[in-house]
């Protein structure tokens, strides 16, 4: 069994921005799997399928980012998994808009809700993908430019980069994380 999670924040008025992304990529995979993720349980919105003969849980934490990890180790330990059988999906401001990097490990990199299911959990053992939301403009504050949306020129890349993100989880379940770092770390 594997879990996904995908960071962003539960209220209406934080759809479509770039903290969301983590949302975005799991709306995208439940979709395409026609895996209605709906459910509340342990503070999150959860859809539970199989795919490649595993049962899989795409999970969007309703707790606010900086919190995610609460609710992360709640299910965890639910569905008795450990921090390796799970994969966290999440927005980065050091990846140009669409770009994406999975990795099996790592720190938080400025991320609050990675650094809150890192303390949660007491590891940074777990596999990620990142995928980029471009760097903060000058004289804007971080907080203010994650809660912002797209401007129109980065759709477009920000869209492919939810698919690459949604396609490299699929791979890391199908074939797993190395074959999944060889083949999306580095691609645009």
């Amino acid at each position: 069994m594997k879990l996904i999670v995908g960071l962003g924040n539960p209220e209406r008025e934080y759809k479509g921005t770039r903290h969301n992304t983590g949302f975005e990529v799991i709306n995208k995979l439940t979709f395409d799997a026609h895996i209605s993720a709906g459910k509340r349980k342990h503070r999150c919105l959860i859809g539970e399928g199989h795919l490649y003969g595993d049962k899989v849980v795409f999970a969007k934490p309703q707790t606010y980012m900086n919190l995610s990890g609460e609710a992360v180790r709640e299910l965890l330990s639910y569905y008795r998994l450990a921090a390796g059988d799970m994969i966290v999906v999440y927005d980065d401001t050091s990846l140009p808009v669409g770009q994406i990097r999975v990795r099996k490990q790592g720190g938080a990199g400025g991320h609050n809700g990675v650094k809150n299911i890192i303390e949660q959990l007491q590891t940074d053992v777990f596999p990620r993908v990142r995928v980029g939301i471009g760097a903060k403009p000058p004289g804007w504050i971080l907080t203010d430019y994650v809660l912002s949306g797209l401007a129109p020129e980065e759709e477009k890349g920000y869209v492919e980069g939810i698919t690459r993100a949604g396609n490299a989880v699929l791979m890391i379940l199908d074939r797993g994380i190395d074959a999944a770092m060889n083949t999306f770390n580095g691609s645009v």
